[in-house]
């Protein structure tokens, strides 16, 4: 029987009595053909995963980015078309198909849809346009799941002719976990890139009794020099504004230099970021050069 409030089929819906064909359309939109969910639902990306395997007639697998929001990946655009995989059948608009082989354990199923693996989904997308967007994507799949590097790696000895394969490999090398959203890997892959010392990412500081201070986005414990990311609520939010304060506070006692960095710092001045840090560095003893050879040009990886 059909469940009204997820994606369904609106003719299996009229055939089975549970709407008419006028509450159909003014209850529910349509999301693809004959594919609908009450109108005033959001289409999120798992959303139209979900439409978009409905529509295939539950034949299809669902993939790439699609896949990586219903592993409980955040940060997918929604304006991004759903993603499935299917060897055959036509095309349809807003879905974008893919024609790949898949094998049986590269398949798992998620809430009853068919859907890539983590492993699969990380084969997929770490080798899609550059290398920062692919690693950042490899970041966010990693901290929503239990990827591991090896088991993507598994897959890549499968598909050894793939496309994109000498990327996928780099972009593992640059993948962790531990960033929580997509500027907290964009700040790594800069300090990283510009060649310092990769940083610990979600470092704990506790006090002297044990009790939790600060979890810090990355840094490097044993300088006790920390990099931090302020989204908007940091600044915005008087309380958390406090909070802030207080912790920051917390931490100077306790030894660590903490550089905080934002959007417009990224994208404007992403120089100046590194200074910050390799000066930080420097001061608590860490024997690091400057200027650094970069292994990339510091620009902001949108």
């Amino acid at each position: 029987m059909a469940d009204l409030h997820a994606p369904f089929r609106g003719s299996a819906a009229i055939a089975a009595g549970l709407v008419s064909r006028r509450s159909l359309h003014r209850n529910f939109r349509a999301v693809y053909r004959d594919v609908y969910v009450p109108r005033d639902q959001e289409l999120t990306p798992s959303v139209k995963a979900k439409a978009a395997w409905v529509w295939s007639d539950e034949t299809a697998t669902v993939a790439g980015l699609s896949a990586a929001a219903l592993l409980g990946c955040r940060w997918i655009d929604d304006r991004h078309p759903a993603e499935l995989m299917r060897r055959n059948g036509k095309p349809a608009k807003g879905i974008l198909i893919h024609r790949d082989e898949l094998d049986s354990d590269e398949i798992c199923d998620v809430g009853g849809v068919a859907v890539t693996t983590a492993a699969r989904t990380a084969f997929d997308l770490g080798r899609r346009g550059d290398l920062s967007k692919a690693a950042i994507l490899l970041d966010a799949l990693g901290n929503a799941t239990d990827l591991s590097d090896a088991d993507v790696r598994t897959v890549v000895d499968r598909h050894r002719g793939a496309r994109g394969i000498v990327q996928l490999r780099q972009a593992l090398d640059l993948m962790d976990p531990g960033a929580e959203s997509p500027q907290e890997s964009r700040t790594r892959l800069l300090l990283v890139r510009s060649g310092l010392p990769v940083p610990t990412t979600q470092i704990k500081v506790v006090d002297e009794f044990g009790h939790l201070i600060a979890r810090l986005d990355m840094g490097w414990p044993q300088w006790r020099v920390a990099v931090e990311f302020d989204g908007a609520q940091h600044w915005l939010d008087p309380v958390q504004r406090t909070r802030d304060i207080n912790r920051f506070a917390e931490l100077e006692e306790c030894g660590w230099r903490i550089i905080r960095v934002n959007s417009q710092l990224l994208r404007t001045a992403p120089g100046l970021v590194v200074e910050r840090v390799v000066t930080a560095l420097r001061a608590a003893g860490c024997p690091i050069e400057w200027p650094l050879e970069t292994r990339f040009s510091l620009k902001y990886v949108s």
